[in-house]
């Protein structure tokens, strides 16, 4: 009996494709790993393919993703994204539509609505009063663009930005919509967006994770959950890594009592030596994700508490990021956080700012929330500028979805609510390959519909990636039998916000 065949009667043996090409001596397995590895180069199928020498398009090896080339030449290296998780209201920040204060109270025309789906929340109301927002807009920049009087500091760095009016989706509730938005699929499972850019790209930094997640801390009116930054079905060393406010910004990072540095490393190589035993003999992928994530660990005891130090930058820094950044765990730290992690070189930074969810009561709720963010929205735009770091940085600014253009629940002339609207929303982007100072797409005059130029989500991510250098239909992998991808079937790049 040959060697192959007595493994198929070990019962200690967990024999599968792997083993069956690497303890075939004949050229079948070969020629079959040949061909695998010639197809993860065009389609990313899981394997690691060879590494070329570095040239014009080349990624270095020592980055970690499965790419060893851009599909296209690269405008950014890394990317910031801004979330404002409940759904910020357009038509009371970005969005100026005169006609629903001329017709404040009236009730929504069927012509405009024409029948679409409401949430269970308003469709029971026995009128949909238009309800136009209370806040003055004003022009500014040289761009001409329309912002609301609760985002001054955003006004101010309006040249900078593609405001893009014309996003919508078709998820209505929270939990899909947020979920569609991060990972481009309603239904949990998928990997996030920064886990893609971690599996194509892989990381710039040896001594920080691709992919970092940076949480305000406040207590949300929806959870956020860990799946949001999930790697989903990728290895697992592509998952998001949250930072938190306090002493210990990563859990479980520190040495336990008694185990010194030296004694950790030690403790480390013998592991390394007995995962190895075990790769060798079943040679599961997942170890090798387990070796990294070690490793990486063990790098992130000095980079860490490094990059988080917010008290050596000067002081001129927090007064541009305002009181706020001083206080660890606010969006405004956040955001000074973040651009610490940028100049990094950390490919995927995501701020998840909850709160912007107002059924009832928004006037209020939302210039707390504008307080909260806008001086340091428009200083991280200012920072990462006079740093040189906003040409080939992308930040992105948006929530999951719009509201509505009428009142959900009593409209009186101070209080009013709104509720989620799929079909129209307002983000704004910025640096890394996206043309400054205009305005993209538009909805109808009554803010209830796209009207020109619309966006879906999975163009939008096709564009995020494009600006990354992928194309979005070639960064994929084979999971259950079929090729998954960020945008899934669909997705289209948005050209005219491009430079």
């Amino acid at each position: 009996m040959n060697e192959f065949a007595c493994h198929l009667y070990d019962p200690g043996l967990r024999l599968n494709r792997r083993h069956f090409f690497a303890r075939t001596s004949l050229g079948l397995g070969s020629a079959a790993l040949a061909t695998l590895l010639s197809e993860s180069k065009a389609a990313g199928t899981g394997a690691t393919p060879a590494r070329p020498q570095l040239g014009a398009g080349r990624i270095d090896p020592a980055a970690g993703g499965i790419l060893t080339a851009y599909h296209v030449p690269p405008r950014a290296k890394r990317v910031i994204s801004l979330f404002m998780s409940g759904g910020p209201s357009q038509l009371d920040l970005f969005d100026y539509k005169p006609l629903l204060n001329q017709m404040n109270g009236q009730d929504l025309p069927e012509s405009v609505r024409m029948g679409q789906r409401l949430t269970s929340m308003s469709a029971n109301q026995a009128t949909l009063p238009m309800a136009g927002s209370i806040f003055r807009f004003a022009r500014h920049g040289q761009s001409g663009a329309w912002v609301s009087e609760l985002l001054p500091h955003t006004a101010q760095v309006v040249d900078e930005l593609c405001i893009i009016h014309s996003l919508y989706t078709e998820a209505i509730n929270h939990d899909p919509a947020i979920t569609f938005f991060q990972t481009g699929a309603q239904v949990a499972g998928r990997p996030s967006m920064g886990s893609w850019l971690s599996y194509g790209l892989g990381s710039s930094n040896h001594d920080l994770p691709a992919f970092c997640v940076l949480l305000s801390q406040k207590r949300p009116d929806q959870p956020l959950y860990a799946r949001l930054w999930g790697n989903g079905f990728l290895p697992s060393v592509h998952q998001g890594v949250e930072f938190r406010a306090g002493a210990d910004p990563v859990l479980y990072l520190e040495n336990p009592p008694g185990v010194s540095s030296a004694g950790r490393r030690k403790m480390l190589d013998r592991l390394r030596e007995l995962h190895q035993l075990e790769y060798d003999a079943t040679l599961d992928p997942a170890i090798q994700a387990r070796i990294a994530q070690y490793e990486m660990a063990y790098r992130m005891q000095t980079s860490v508490p490094e990059v988080t130090r917010l008290a050596d930058e000067p002081e001129h820094v927090f007064e541009l990021y305002g009181p706020d950044s001083r206080k660890p765990g606010t969006f405004a730290a956040n955001c000074l956080l973040a651009r610490r992690l940028a100049e990094r070189d950390v490919r995927f930074i995501q701020l998840y700012n909850p709160g912007w969810d107002h059924h009832g009561g928004l006037p209020s709720g939302i210039r707390t929330l504008c307080r909260e963010t806008d001086q340091a929205c428009a200083a991280l735009i200012i920072d990462l500028k006079q740093r040189g770091l906003l040409d080939d940085t992308l930040v992105l600014w948006g929530g999951e979805f719009g509201r509505t253009n009428y009142s959900q629940g009593k409209l009186t002339a101070t209080d009013y609510g709104r509720d989620h609207h799929p079909r129209c929303f307002t983000v704004w982007a910025a640096g890394g390959g996206i043309q400054p100072g205009i305005t993209f797409g538009a909805t109808d005059p009554f803010g209830y519909s796209v009207a020109a130029d619309g966006v879906h989500v999975h163009d939008f991510h096709a564009t995020v990636l494009h600006l990354l250098g992928i194309d979005h239909q070639r960064l994929t992998y084979k999971h259950q039998g079929r090729d998954y991808r960020l945008t899934d079937v669909a997705g289209k790049i948005v050209k005219g916000i491009l430079t």
